[in-house]
This record gives C-alpha cells, structure tokens and sequence, in this order.
C-alpha cells in the first residue's frame, strides 16, 4: 500500500462470483474506513483484466494503485506503470513481475480470495464486523467444510443459514442472463451483515431475488439434460443464457464420481461454447485440459481455475476439435 498514490483513487477490480464480490467489497469498504478514495469495476461475461479492451479502459483511469481480487494469477499486467496487488487462490499460469501477489495457492486449506482480503483488510482498518463477507466467500467457493476457524466465529454471530441465504442470493445476478453482478456488489456495500442482505430494506435486494428467480427456472430444465460419456468423460449439453452450466457440473459430480463431469452451454454468450467441468481429487482437471488444449484456444479463457473445479470459453470450431479429441462422435460435436 505504501507504494499507491494516496492523492489518487484505488480501483479494484474483482471477479463477479460471491467470492470476488465479497472480497472487493470487503476491500473497498476497508479502505475507505482507512480514508482512501477507492472504486470498483466488476468483471463480468466474457471480459478478463488482461484483454485488449480492459487495457484501453484502464488507460482511461487516474488511478493511484491497483488491486486484482480472484481474477486468476498471470505474467502480465493489466496497466504496466501502476502499482498492482494481486489476490487470488487459483492455480497460477504465470506470475505477474512487478506487482505484490499475496496467493492461496499451495495452502492446505486454501483460503478463498475474500478470506485473504479480510485477512490484508484488518492491516488498514478494524474487520471484525467485515467477517460475514469473507464467510459469504468461502461458502459460495464450497470452502465451507475446510476448517477455517473464520467461517466458525461468523456462523456463531450471524447464523449460518443467514450466511448461506445471502450468500444464494448474491450469487444469482451474474448467472442470471443478464449477467450483471453490480447490484450485488452495491448490496454488500452497504449491508451490515447477511440478514440486511436478505432484509428487503435496500432496493437490490428485490432485483437479486429476481434473478435468482429466473436462474432457478433455467436449471431446473437444465437439470433435465442426460449425460454422453466417453471414457473418463461425462457431457452435459446445455443451452441457456443463464450461466447454469457450473451448477449443473456440480450436481452430476455427485452422481458420477468416477467421471470428469463438462457441462457446456451454448447459449450463454453468442459465438461461444461456455463450459465448467467438476470432478473428486482422483483427477486434476488443471492438467487435463491442458493434456488436451485444442488448438485456438486462448490461454485466458481455457483451462484455469482449480484441480477439481475448472473451465472456460471455446469458440465452437475449437470446441469440436477439443470433443473430437477426447472421443466423442459428431453427434456431440454438432451441439455447437
């Protein structure tokens, strides 16, 4: 923090699930208790800090510092020249030269992101009403039977159905087909703990129910699609614009637990095959896709994540060419 420029804002960027949403907020409602100005920009469908596009917003900004918050660690910066923390629990692909990492990675447990922000957060400003955010993190990253002794002391004062609850509710908007997580974030923001989230008393509340509704219909019609399998493989194929796929991923992994479960969905993001793939920790899913990258797959949106959570983006020729790959017939292939 020393080496930021105090005369200048602080943008945070952050990922758009709860883990991302939480931690930025926790960040940011942090630091202005600090007295720094900070903003936020979330990431949402389709965009990553280190694309073409999010450089030239960037290059837009006065900004005195940047911090990254669970958007995968990688050898680039997204604004060279500017002071950058990095924060995130994903497997890295590179690291960045000239920026503060401050990783999970490679700890047992992994702290998700948000718990690593509240962990930073208590440096600069008192946390301690801030830990139900960092709670709602590690119960949307499934982190919630690891142990931390954090998501113990926020179940005893806020109630883990409360935590579980919100923690639902902020997930919805970025799955919903409109995709849009800022009035999550606006939410979390200003709540003082998960049952204001849930209140009513802010008016994202009603918007977030909304999306939460629209996602529950796509699964449940999600839910209805049968497996192919092919060897180690177990396919589902969606086609919704509501991001269903790695719920979808989840629940099979259940039921086929000898089998790397894919869940691609076509419809999510038009000239685009969106895909999650789950699975138990006989697999590693890191080297998997990266054992079959097909080619035309882009390093940012293929393959990262977790051993046994991972995913991303192919164009349909690509994905042919990956399914074709790992065996599957034309029948499969043509669902793209």
């Amino acid at each position: 923090m020393g080496g930021f420029d105090a005369a200048r804002p602080l943008l945070i960027l952050g990922h758009h699930d709860a883990d991302g949403l939480s931690a930025t907020a926790l960040l940011a409602r942090a630091l202005r208790s600090a007295g720094r100005a900070v903003e936020c920009r979330i990431l949402g469908r389709g965009e990553n800090p280190w694309s073409p596009d999010m450089a030239a917003e960037l290059a837009g900004r006065e900004m005195g510092g940047l911090i990254l918050a669970d958007l995968g660690t990688r050898a680039g910066l997204p604004h060279p020249g500017t002071p950058t923390i990095v924060l995130d629990h994903h497997v890295p692909t590179g690291r960045p030269e000239g920026a503060l990492l401050l990783s999970g990675h490679g700890l047992e447990p992994v702290p998700t992101t948000s718990l690593l922000a509240w962990w930073c957060a208590g440096a600069v400003a008192d946390a301690e009403d801030l830990l139900w955010l960092a709670a709602i993190g590690l119960i949307g990253d499934m982190a919630e039977k690891s142990g931390f002794a954090e998501l113990d002391a926020a179940r005893r004062r806020w109630g883990i159905t409360a935590l579980r609850n919100a923690t639902a509710l902020v997930n919805a908007p970025r799955r919903a087909s409109a995709g849009d997580a800022t009035p999550a974030l606006a939410l979390l923001m200003k709540a003082d703990g998960p049952k204001d989230v849930l209140s009513g008393a802010h008016p994202e509340t009603a918007l977030l129910l909304a999306a939460r509704e629209e996602v529950q219909q796509a699964l449940a019609e999600g839910r209805r699609a049968a497996p192919r399998i092919q060897g180690e493989v177990a396919l589902i194929a969606l086609h919704s614009p509501c991001q269903i796929h790695p719920l979808v991923a989840q629940q099979w992994r259940s039921r086929l637990k000898d089998k790397i479960v894919i869940a691609a969905n076509t419809g999510y993001r038009p000239g685009w095959v969106h895909f999650a793939a789950r699975s138990d920790r006989n697999h590693d899913l890191i080297a998997f896709f990266r054992d079959h990258r097909p080619e035309g797959a882009d390093p940012e949106q293929y393959g990262n994540g977790h051993a046994a959570a991972s995913g991303g983006a192919l164009r349909p020729e690509a994905w042919n060419r990956f399914l074709s790959g790992l065996g599957f017939g034309r029948e499969a292939r043509g669902m793209a």
